[in-house]
């Protein structure tokens, strides 16, 4: 019986207790690493200023690079397509021409059946 009574209190303080032992937690580490920086606040704040920075313009020439591969491969997209339909306008005329060659030839040989009749 005193099993399930642990259980119970445990189900009712179980997340309220563990979030204060996170904020507890959070703050004594927040507290200790104050208390054992090894630099000044204002140079902690330089630090993360550059880094900032640096982390921008990293990010701003990986995003420029990566739009050059897009229009690149966009380009080289549009190329193929161009070709693509060049290739199928052509084969198009082609198959024009030859319905047309043969409508012209029943056509002929229609007018000699005619004529000879």
């Amino acid at each position: 019986m005193e099993n399930n009574t642990e259980e119970n209190v445990y189900n009712k303080f179980g997340p309220l207790a563990v979030l204060i032992g996170a904020l507890v937690g959070g703050l004594a580490g927040a507290t200790a690493m104050w208390l054992f920086a090894p630099q000044s606040g204002r140079r902690t704040r330089a630090q993360i200023q550059n880094k900032t920075i640096q982390l921008r313009d990293q990010t701003t020439k990986n995003i420029k690079k990566a739009v050059a591969q897009v229009r690149t491969e966009t380009d080289k997209l549009t190329a193929g397509v161009s070709e693509k339909a060049g290739e199928l306008k052509q084969l198009g005329q082609d198959k024009l021409v030859q319905q047309m060659d043969r409508v012209t030839a029943a056509l002929d040989a229609g007018k000699t059946a005619v004529e000879t009749a």
